[in-house]
């Protein structure tokens, strides 16, 4: 039974750990006394230090308030050290307290001697004299009894501290040689078994980034997580023969549509644009006056048609001056008419300057062009805003009209929508729709990110 990888790749430290756990708890065991004795060392020197904190503050505090009764006026820059000197007094007092155990009516007596001591409570000559009196032989016979409990700490025994270094010296020795031992044992077992694997998957990897898009055998059962892994490259070699079989047709689609728009452009309209001439010619004759006049106006429509269908094969505007500025043409020539929606279009420059390839551009084109028209024919909407702009690394194209509005999930069976799916999923963009900021209506958002782009601002 083949362990799962997170197990193979945990049981080595795992089982160091277990031995060093029992290390740790043989030492716990040997230097508990001892740690409890250091403990209370410790806590007596803090104690001790508090406490003499506590004596000093409490002897210059008594200095000065014998100067100040002594003088007519109260020297203010006095008052203020005696404030501090409280301060120190309080909380050096609240130490004492929590590090030493008093009977309750000593509690009462040092915490009434501070409070007497508080100068908000006024500046009293008697009552300070009266708690300072109070307070300081508390303190000279507590650091007394602190210090014989000191004196009686020092006396451990150096001897038995030896006995104790050596015995854990030499046990934590042969447990941490064993357990390096066993660690290195069980990692090189298994790191084995997960290199050679690793090794394999990695090969396949680097097999379809070169363009090998062979699947990579799919494991007849999943035990742990690299065949979970061989699994999923599996399948996103699938998906992913399918995303570039799509991007290919579309590439070959715009591509033949390029190149029909340009045979048209070049040959048809070059002809078309030589009979116009000779029918202008034709005009100018009087018999034949009226009757060219005619055929010149059919055959400017002709020829206007036919240029729009050029540009619908393909925009020459979006390879002459870019993305923004073909969106922009298009809403114009085709979109501002009087009975069309009212429509306002932003541009953000930067767009022009991030790294879109020509597919990229041509299918960010017609997802604008068909949601536009899908706001047209199925919003009922009197004014919609496009705007294309830039979030930090990715390229944002919002439609937003206030419509009647719709749900996605609901009409996942329109040719639209679909469309505009797949050419959003060929260029590894995300599409989601949403409601209005007006207050009603469709925003529709596509987010191209831009890889290699460094974050706007």
């Amino acid at each position: 039974m083949r362990l799962a990888l997170k197990h193979q790749i945990l049981l080595a430290p795992a089982a160091v750990l277990l031995l060093m756990t029992l290390l740790l708890g043989f030492l716990q065991y040997n230097y508990w006394d001892l740690s409890v004795k250091r403990q209370e060392q410790r806590r007596l020197g803090n104690l001790f230090i508090a406490l003499a904190e506590a004596d000093l503050a409490s002897q210059r505090m008594y200095g000065l308030v014998l100067r100040l009764s002594g003088d007519r006026l109260v020297d203010i820059s006095r008052l203020e050290e005696i404030a501090q000197l409280y301060h120190h007094l309080e909380g050096a007092v609240q130490r004492i307290l929590h590090y030493m155990p008093l009977s309750e009516s000593s509690r009462a007596v040092l915490r009434q001697a501070v409070d007497d001591l508080n100068p908000e409570l006024g500046f009293d000559i008697d009552r300070l004299l009266g708690a300072l009196s109070l307070l300081r032989p508390q303190l000279v016979s507590l650091a007394g009894v602190v210090q014989q409990q000191r004196e009686k700490l020092r006396d451990v025994h150096k001897d038995d501290i030896d006995a104790l270094v050596a015995r854990t010296a030499f046990v934590s020795i042969v447990v941490l040689g064993v357990a390096i031992l066993l660690g290195i044992l069980l990692s090189l077992a298994f790191a084995r078994r997960i290199q050679r694997r690793l090794q394999m998957l990695s090969d396949s990897a680097g097999r379809i980034a070169r363009g090998d898009l062979a699947p990579l055998p799919a494991p007849r059962q999943v035990r742990d997580e690299l065949d979970d892994l061989a699994v999923s490259i599996n399948h996103m070699t699938d998906r992913l023969i399918r995303v570039v079989s799509t991007e290919k047709l579309l590439e070959g689609a715009e591509e033949e549509r390029r190149r029909l728009a340009m045979d048209i452009h070049d040959q048809t309209l070059a002809d078309l644009s030589s009979v116009l001439r000779g029918i202008q010619d034709l005009a100018a004759t009087p018999p034949c006056h009226s009757h060219a006049i005619n055929l010149e106006a059919e055959l400017q429509r002709a020829i206007a048609n036919l240029r729009e269908v050029v540009d619908n094969l393909h925009p020459q505007t979006l390879d002459i001056l870019g993305l923004g500025a073909a969106l922009q043409s298009h809403l114009e020539h085709h979109l501002a008419k009087g009975d069309l929606p009212e429509y306002h279009f932003h541009c953000s420059p930067s767009i022009e300057e991030l790294p879109l390839s020509r597919v990229a551009r041509l299918s960010l084109y017609r997802i604008a062009v068909e949601a536009i028209h899908n706001v047209i024919k199925h919003a009922g909407a009197n004014r919609y805003e496009v705007g294309l702009d830039r979030r930090e690394s990715s390229l944002v194209l919002a439609i937003e009209d206030n419509g009647r509005g719709f749900d996605p999930q609901n009409a996942n069976g329109g040719r639209g929508l679909n469309n505009i799916r797949e050419r959003a999923r060929a260029i590894g963009a995300v599409v989601d729709w949403g409601p209005s900021r007006f207050s009603s209506g469709t925003r529709f958002e596509l987010v191209l990110p831009i890889p290699g782009r460094p974050a706007a601002g």
